[in-house]
């Protein structure tokens, strides 16, 4: 008996690192920008479209706000409405993962469970916008603002494409100053 306990507890610890990514440094799944600059990442963004994902299934007013803890590591909240009204929050923590300099995050929200967080274009000289990857599964344009220009949102488009997602799948998050917008396009 005892030696089935050992072995369980060995399987789920090995488990364990494996699922949460532990088990080594990896390289992400896409090519992080460089030149990044973790200080004028900080602040709030507004996620202006998004994979369908369940764990923001029929948000709208979606945001995301980045700040530095204490230990170094950026706090994570993640906000949005529900059809209902109801307001949710959601709040990790991320690190960074790649080269000094490399757009490159993992983040969490469940315990030791980090995801990547990879910054695959970037507004470099403003940190205006952004388009981040995670697996093929998830992918979200941001802004600092409820809306983005046209021009910009096909041009974070085409290289999502060139990425290999689908954007025709793509879900435009109605942001509140902008739900006119969001419906045309």
């Amino acid at each position: 008996m005892r030696k089935w306990i050992t072995l369980s507890g060995i399987s789920l610890v090995a488990g364990l690192f494996f699922l949460s990514g532990c088990t080594g440094k990896k390289e992400p799944p896409y090519a992080p920008v460089t030149g990044f600059d973790l200080q004028k990442y900080l602040g709030k963004w507004y996620e202006i479209a998004r994979l369908p994902n369940r764990f923001e299934k029929d948000l709208v007013n979606v945001t995301a706000t980045y700040s530095l803890r204490d230990d170094g590591k950026v706090r994570v909240q993640n906000e949005g409405d529900k059809p209902d009204g109801k307001h949710k929050i959601a709040i990790g923590k991320a690190k960074l993962a790649g080269k000094p300099g490399e757009g490159y995050l993992r983040v969490s929200f469940f315990g030791p469970f980090y995801a990547d967080y990879v910054i695959v274009a970037l507004d470099k000289e403003h940190y205006q916008y952004a388009l981040v990857a995670s697996s093929d599964k998830y992918l979200w344009v941001l802004s600092r603002t409820p809306q983005l220009d046209e021009n910009t949102y096909r041009q974070l488009l085409q290289k999502a494409r060139e990425l290999g997602f689908d954007t025709s799948k793509l879900y435009v998050v109605p942001q509140k100053s902008s739900e006119k917008q969001a419906d045309n396009r």
